[in-house]
Protein backbone atom coordinates (compact mmCIF):
# COMPACT_ATOMS: atom_id res chain seq x y z
CA UNK A 1 0.00 0.00 0.00
CA UNK A 2 1.45 3.81 -0.57
CA UNK A 3 1.69 6.47 1.43
CA UNK A 4 -0.91 8.89 0.27
CA UNK A 5 -1.08 13.04 1.33
CA UNK A 6 -4.76 14.44 0.86
CA UNK A 7 -4.79 18.04 0.43
CA UNK A 8 -8.35 19.52 1.07
CA UNK A 9 -11.30 18.08 2.96
CA UNK A 10 -14.20 19.90 0.95
CA UNK A 11 -17.36 17.80 0.22
CA UNK A 12 -15.80 16.27 -2.53
CA UNK A 13 -12.21 15.71 -0.71
CA UNK A 14 -13.54 14.28 2.15
CA UNK A 15 -15.40 11.44 -0.29
CA UNK A 16 -11.72 11.02 -2.01
CA UNK A 17 -9.73 10.92 0.66
CA UNK A 18 -12.60 8.12 2.58
CA UNK A 19 -11.91 5.91 -0.68
CA UNK A 20 -8.09 5.86 -0.65
CA UNK A 21 -8.54 5.16 3.42
CA UNK A 22 -10.92 2.35 2.53
CA UNK A 23 -8.57 1.05 0.02
CA UNK A 24 -5.81 0.33 2.48
CA UNK A 25 -3.55 3.20 2.20
CA UNK A 26 -1.47 4.79 4.61
CA UNK A 27 -3.51 8.53 4.07
CA UNK A 28 -1.94 11.77 6.36
CA UNK A 29 -4.73 14.54 5.52
CA UNK A 30 -4.85 18.37 5.56
CA UNK A 31 -7.45 20.74 5.83
CA UNK A 32 -8.19 23.92 7.53
CA UNK A 33 -11.34 22.87 9.39
CA UNK A 34 -10.28 20.45 11.92
CA UNK A 35 -13.83 19.46 12.19
CA UNK A 36 -13.26 17.45 8.79
CA UNK A 37 -9.83 15.89 9.10
CA UNK A 38 -11.25 14.77 12.48
CA UNK A 39 -14.37 12.61 10.72
CA UNK A 40 -11.30 11.12 8.35
CA UNK A 41 -9.21 10.53 11.17
CA UNK A 42 -11.93 8.26 12.66
CA UNK A 43 -11.76 6.37 8.90
CA UNK A 44 -8.31 5.61 9.44
CA UNK A 45 -6.69 8.58 8.06
CA UNK A 46 -3.67 10.13 10.04
CA UNK A 47 -4.00 14.36 10.95
CA UNK A 48 -1.22 16.75 9.51
CA UNK A 49 -0.34 19.95 10.82
CA UNK A 50 0.57 21.44 7.43
CA UNK A 51 0.51 20.41 4.21
CA UNK A 52 4.16 20.15 4.51
CA UNK A 53 3.71 17.61 6.51
CA UNK A 54 1.28 15.67 4.56
CA UNK A 55 3.49 15.35 2.12
CA UNK A 56 6.41 14.01 3.62
CA UNK A 57 7.87 10.93 2.12
CA UNK A 58 4.58 10.31 0.38
CA UNK A 59 4.57 8.48 -2.67
CA UNK A 60 1.48 10.78 -3.95
CA UNK A 61 0.13 14.12 -3.01
CA UNK A 62 -3.62 14.88 -4.03
CA UNK A 63 -5.37 18.20 -3.84
CA UNK A 64 -8.95 19.09 -3.77
CA UNK A 65 -9.35 22.88 -2.94
CA UNK A 66 -11.82 25.42 -4.54
CA UNK A 67 -10.00 27.58 -6.19
CA UNK A 68 -5.97 29.03 -7.21
CA UNK A 69 -5.44 30.70 -4.02
CA UNK A 70 -5.87 27.58 -2.21
CA UNK A 71 -4.30 25.48 -4.37
CA UNK A 72 -1.47 27.84 -3.82
CA UNK A 73 -1.47 28.06 -0.08
CA UNK A 74 -1.29 24.05 -0.06
CA UNK A 75 1.48 23.63 -2.57
CA UNK A 76 3.34 26.46 -2.07
CA UNK A 77 5.39 28.38 0.60
CA UNK A 78 7.63 27.13 3.93
CA UNK A 79 4.70 24.86 5.16
CA UNK A 80 3.15 24.33 1.59
CA UNK A 81 3.48 20.18 0.26
CA UNK A 82 6.51 21.10 -2.49
CA UNK A 83 8.44 22.23 0.49
CA UNK A 84 8.12 18.33 2.39
CA UNK A 85 7.43 16.14 -0.90
CA UNK A 86 10.48 13.86 -1.91
CA UNK A 87 11.90 13.98 -5.83
CA UNK A 88 9.78 10.66 -7.48
CA UNK A 89 5.96 11.19 -5.72
CA UNK A 90 2.93 12.29 -7.65
CA UNK A 91 1.71 15.45 -7.60
CA UNK A 92 -1.69 15.34 -8.31
CA UNK A 93 -3.60 18.23 -8.63
CA UNK A 94 -7.96 17.54 -8.81
CA UNK A 95 -9.32 20.88 -8.00
CA UNK A 96 -10.61 23.00 -10.56
CA UNK A 97 -8.12 25.99 -11.46
CA UNK A 98 -6.69 28.47 -13.66
CA UNK A 99 -5.18 26.86 -16.59
CA UNK A 100 -2.57 29.32 -15.80
CA UNK A 101 -2.26 28.36 -12.18
CA UNK A 102 -2.24 24.79 -12.91
CA UNK A 103 1.24 25.16 -15.74
CA UNK A 104 3.30 27.12 -12.92
CA UNK A 105 2.26 24.68 -9.99
CA UNK A 106 3.72 21.76 -12.66
CA UNK A 107 6.64 23.55 -13.25
CA UNK A 108 7.03 24.13 -9.77
CA UNK A 109 6.62 20.62 -8.81
CA UNK A 110 8.35 19.00 -12.01
CA UNK A 111 11.95 21.33 -10.43
CA UNK A 112 11.88 19.64 -7.43
CA UNK A 113 11.60 15.97 -9.17
CA UNK A 114 7.93 15.26 -9.24
CA UNK A 115 5.86 13.65 -11.45
CA UNK A 116 2.71 15.76 -12.01
CA UNK A 117 -0.70 14.85 -12.88
CA UNK A 118 -3.24 17.58 -13.91
CA UNK A 119 -6.75 15.78 -12.81
CA UNK A 120 -9.29 18.10 -12.12
CA UNK A 121 -12.49 15.55 -12.01
CA UNK A 122 -16.14 15.59 -12.52
CA UNK A 123 -18.98 14.02 -10.50
CA UNK A 124 -21.22 15.10 -7.45
CA UNK A 125 -19.97 14.37 -3.64
CA UNK A 126 -21.94 10.89 -4.00
CA UNK A 127 -20.08 9.89 -6.26
CA UNK A 128 -16.84 10.76 -5.02
CA UNK A 129 -17.09 8.71 -1.57
CA UNK A 130 -18.48 6.06 -3.86
CA UNK A 131 -15.43 6.07 -6.22
CA UNK A 132 -17.51 7.17 -9.83
CA UNK A 133 -15.49 10.23 -10.57
CA UNK A 134 -14.23 10.74 -14.07
CA UNK A 135 -10.60 12.54 -13.98
CA UNK A 136 -9.78 14.54 -16.88
CA UNK A 137 -5.85 14.00 -17.09
CA UNK A 138 -3.18 16.34 -18.78
CA UNK A 139 -0.03 14.34 -18.09
CA UNK A 140 2.65 12.72 -19.85
CA UNK A 141 1.59 9.51 -21.12
CA UNK A 142 4.27 7.06 -19.23
CA UNK A 143 3.69 9.08 -15.76
CA UNK A 144 0.14 8.46 -16.07
CA UNK A 145 0.19 4.77 -16.55
CA UNK A 146 2.75 4.75 -13.60
CA UNK A 147 -0.31 6.57 -11.06
CA UNK A 148 -3.57 4.54 -12.65
CA UNK A 149 -3.40 2.09 -9.53
CA UNK A 150 -3.39 5.10 -7.18
CA UNK A 151 -5.74 6.97 -8.90
CA UNK A 152 -7.70 3.55 -9.12
CA UNK A 153 -9.87 4.27 -5.97
CA UNK A 154 -11.71 7.77 -6.91
CA UNK A 155 -13.05 6.77 -10.29
CA UNK A 156 -14.31 4.67 -12.58
CA UNK A 157 -13.17 6.56 -15.66
CA UNK A 158 -9.80 8.55 -16.62
CA UNK A 159 -9.83 10.37 -19.57
CA UNK A 160 -6.41 11.88 -20.69
CA UNK A 161 -6.70 14.83 -23.05
CA UNK A 162 -3.37 15.41 -23.71
CA UNK A 163 0.13 17.22 -22.20
CA UNK A 164 -0.33 19.23 -18.40
CA UNK A 165 -2.35 21.89 -18.73
CA UNK A 166 -4.91 19.49 -21.31
CA UNK A 167 -7.07 18.48 -18.66
CA UNK A 168 -8.01 21.74 -16.97
CA UNK A 169 -8.47 23.67 -20.25
CA UNK A 170 -11.38 20.50 -21.01
CA UNK A 171 -13.05 21.16 -17.73
CA UNK A 172 -12.82 24.44 -17.81
CA UNK A 173 -14.84 24.38 -21.39
CA UNK A 174 -17.27 21.78 -19.77
CA UNK A 175 -17.90 23.67 -16.71
CA UNK A 176 -18.27 27.04 -18.69
CA UNK A 177 -21.17 24.57 -20.85
CA UNK A 178 -22.62 24.09 -17.80
CA UNK A 179 -22.71 27.34 -16.72
CA UNK A 180 -24.65 28.37 -20.10
CA UNK A 181 -27.09 25.39 -19.58
CA UNK A 182 -28.03 26.42 -16.32
CA UNK A 183 -28.67 29.80 -16.91
CA UNK A 184 -30.89 28.65 -19.92
CA UNK A 185 -32.79 26.06 -18.03
CA UNK A 186 -33.45 28.91 -14.97
CA UNK A 187 -34.52 31.25 -17.83
CA UNK A 188 -36.75 28.58 -19.98
CA UNK A 189 -38.43 27.92 -16.79
CA UNK A 190 -38.85 31.45 -15.43
CA UNK A 191 -40.64 32.18 -19.41
CA UNK A 192 -43.21 29.50 -19.10
CA UNK A 193 -43.75 30.71 -15.22
CA UNK A 194 -44.90 34.13 -16.58
CA UNK A 195 -46.68 32.45 -19.09
CA UNK A 196 -48.85 30.28 -17.10
CA UNK A 197 -47.29 27.26 -17.23
CA UNK A 198 -47.36 23.93 -14.79
CA UNK A 199 -43.52 23.71 -14.32
CA UNK A 200 -44.24 20.02 -13.54
CA UNK A 201 -45.93 19.54 -16.74
CA UNK A 202 -42.66 21.48 -18.73
CA UNK A 203 -40.04 19.59 -17.11
CA UNK A 204 -41.70 16.37 -17.40
CA UNK A 205 -41.93 17.06 -21.72
CA UNK A 206 -38.73 18.46 -21.48
CA UNK A 207 -37.21 15.50 -20.02
CA UNK A 208 -38.49 13.58 -23.19
CA UNK A 209 -37.27 15.96 -26.09
CA UNK A 210 -34.18 16.66 -27.54
CA UNK A 211 -33.71 20.01 -25.48
CA UNK A 212 -32.89 17.94 -22.31
CA UNK A 213 -28.94 17.05 -21.03
CA UNK A 214 -27.99 15.63 -17.68
CA UNK A 215 -27.45 19.12 -16.77
CA UNK A 216 -31.10 21.02 -17.80
CA UNK A 217 -32.63 17.98 -16.46
CA UNK A 218 -31.03 18.20 -12.76
CA UNK A 219 -31.33 22.23 -12.65
CA UNK A 220 -34.85 21.84 -13.44
CA UNK A 221 -35.55 19.29 -10.83
CA UNK A 222 -34.17 21.32 -8.33
CA UNK A 223 -35.56 24.72 -9.19
CA UNK A 224 -39.27 22.93 -9.49
CA UNK A 225 -37.83 21.77 -5.59
CA UNK A 226 -36.94 24.75 -4.21
CA UNK A 227 -33.94 23.55 -2.78
CA UNK A 228 -31.55 26.29 -3.53
CA UNK A 229 -30.37 26.53 0.70
CA UNK A 230 -30.16 22.78 1.48
CA UNK A 231 -28.20 19.52 0.32
CA UNK A 232 -26.22 21.78 -1.41
CA UNK A 233 -23.90 20.36 -4.08
CA UNK A 234 -22.49 23.09 -5.30
CA UNK A 235 -23.09 26.78 -4.83
CA UNK A 236 -23.08 30.15 -6.41
CA UNK A 237 -19.67 31.09 -5.31
CA UNK A 238 -18.09 28.28 -7.02
CA UNK A 239 -19.95 28.21 -9.98
CA UNK A 240 -19.02 32.02 -10.68
CA UNK A 241 -15.57 30.94 -10.22
CA UNK A 242 -15.78 27.96 -12.88
CA UNK A 243 -17.82 30.59 -15.27
CA UNK A 244 -15.03 33.07 -14.73
CA UNK A 245 -11.94 30.92 -15.55
CA UNK A 246 -14.14 29.39 -18.36
CA UNK A 247 -14.75 32.80 -19.88
CA UNK A 248 -10.90 33.78 -19.20
CA UNK A 249 -9.80 30.90 -21.14
CA UNK A 250 -11.83 31.69 -24.14
CA UNK A 251 -10.31 35.06 -23.90
CA UNK A 252 -7.33 33.90 -23.38
CA UNK A 253 -7.69 32.02 -26.93
CA UNK A 254 -9.22 34.57 -29.00
CA UNK A 255 -13.11 32.74 -28.85
CA UNK A 256 -15.16 34.90 -30.26
CA UNK A 257 -17.58 33.99 -27.04
CA UNK A 258 -21.25 35.49 -26.48
CA UNK A 259 -23.24 33.06 -24.23
CA UNK A 260 -20.59 32.37 -21.73
CA UNK A 261 -20.03 36.23 -20.71
CA UNK A 262 -23.60 36.14 -20.66
CA UNK A 263 -23.49 33.08 -18.28
CA UNK A 264 -20.36 35.04 -16.47
CA UNK A 265 -22.52 38.35 -16.15
CA UNK A 266 -25.78 36.12 -14.38
CA UNK A 267 -24.02 34.40 -11.81
CA UNK A 268 -21.88 37.33 -10.79
CA UNK A 269 -25.31 39.57 -10.19
CA UNK A 270 -26.46 36.16 -7.95
CA UNK A 271 -23.05 36.24 -5.65
CA UNK A 272 -22.99 40.11 -6.02
CA UNK A 273 -26.44 39.97 -4.16
CA UNK A 274 -25.46 37.84 -1.56
CA UNK A 275 -26.59 34.35 -2.41
CA UNK A 276 -22.45 32.74 -3.08
CA UNK A 277 -23.24 30.42 -0.51
CA UNK A 278 -26.59 29.05 -2.01
CA UNK A 279 -26.75 26.64 -4.15
CA UNK A 280 -26.16 27.60 -7.66
CA UNK A 281 -29.77 27.12 -8.60
CA UNK A 282 -31.03 30.06 -6.90
CA UNK A 283 -30.59 31.88 -10.07
CA UNK A 284 -34.27 31.44 -10.75
CA UNK A 285 -34.74 33.27 -7.99
CA UNK A 286 -32.53 36.40 -9.70
CA UNK A 287 -34.37 36.18 -12.75
CA UNK A 288 -37.45 36.11 -10.81
CA UNK A 289 -36.75 39.20 -8.74
CA UNK A 290 -35.12 41.03 -12.17
CA UNK A 291 -37.55 43.99 -13.26
CA UNK A 292 -37.25 45.63 -16.95
CA UNK A 293 -36.00 48.73 -16.78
Amino acid sequence: MAKIAFLGLGRMGQGMAGRMVAAGHEVRVFNRSREKVAELVAQGATAAETPRHAAREADAIIAMVADDTASHAVWFGIDGALAGASAGAFAVECSTLSRAHMLDLAKAAAAQGLRFIDSPVTGLPDAAAAGELTLFVGADAADLDDARPLLAPLCDRIVRFGEVGAGTTYKLIQNLLGSVQIVATAEALRTAELAGLDLPTVMDTLSQGNAASPTVLRVGRLILDDAHDRDITFTAALRLKDTRLGVELADTLGTPAAVGPAALDVFTRLVDAGHGELAETKVIDLLRDSRPE
